[in-house]
């Protein structure tokens, strides 16, 4: 026996269950759409095997197929996911912050994740006297059209960015940013400060403010907003909720968030 032979006696064939969760495991952040090709080759499985399986896991609604074709994570797997404890730290962390935010700024306040096209609401406080908004908790609205929106599209992967900007950007208000240059612009301003900022996109008389949200490895794992008057300055409640991102990171284990200590004698 030659030893190539020996070493691949030595190999274990994956089970079915390993083939499956290393189709699973292709997807991430960078990776949210792929082709049968790509699947093929990210999990190392041959062309035929990966066809067989991903229509398994397909059928399941582990799997979603989009219109040109590519491959996505299915409904399914957001499902189970909400059923581990883990599944909801973001807004197990991130609620005692909310209060005290709406308390300080006397606004509405939002806590979002992006779920395709769109942002999620997965908390929503309303504040007594708050600017009149239509969003609720488990709303779904396009990401053009929200602050947080605009902060979880500007930070997501070129690629994905694109694909929203090619794509029917739906119109609320005579202010929704719909034309795609003029949204790269904004987008791009969004990078840069780290803020999103919308007004009357979606309904009058009203401005949203968003930031970001990280978790461990300073991935964006959400973003949460205010909506004031349109009449207030956007700068009037930056201050405390940049300090409520910053401390819900910092919760999440955001390495920006908790800091270094100082070595200085």
């Amino acid at each position: 026996m030659t030893i190539s032979q020996i070493h691949a006696s030595e190999v274990k064939p994956m089970t079915a269950a390993q083939r499956a969760l290393a189709i699973l495991g292709c997807f991430d952040q960078d990776h949210l759409l792929l082709t049968l090709s790509e699947i093929s080759r990210r999990s190392g499985l041959s062309l035929s095997t990966t066809h067989r399986l991903v229509g398994e896991l397909r059928e399941w609604g582990a799997l979603e197929r989009a219109q040109d074709g590519r491959y996505a994570i299915g409904m399914r797997i957001l499902e189970l996911g909400s059923l581990e404890p883990q599944g909801m730290r973001l807004r197990d962390v991130a609620l005692p912050f909310l209060g005290d935010l709406q308390a300080a700024t006397n606004a509405n306040v939002h806590l979002s994740v992006r779920d395709g096209h769109d942002v999620v609401y997965v908390d929503s406080l309303r504040a007594r006297g708050g600017a009149t908004v239509l969003s609720r908790l488990g709303g779904r609205w396009p990401l053009h059209a929200t602050g947080t929106g605009l902060v979880l599209l500007a930070f997501a992967p070129v690629e994905f960015r694109e694909e929203v900007l090619a794509s029917p950007l739906k119109r609320f208000t005579a202010d929704t940013i719909t034309d795609p240059d003029e949204l790269r612009r904004v987008l791009a301003d969004v990078r840069r400060t780290g803020v999103g900022i919308v007004q009357d996109s979606i309904t009058s008389d009203c401005t949203s403010v968003g930031v970001p949200v990280r978790g461990a490895r300073d991935r964006i794992v959400g973003a949460i907003a205010v909506t004031i008057s349109a009449k207030s300055s956007p700068h009037t409640v930056l201050p405390a909720l940049s300090a409520t991102a910053r401390a819900i990171s910092r919760g999440l284990g955001a390495p920006s968030a908790i800091g270094r200590p100082s070595t200085a004698a």
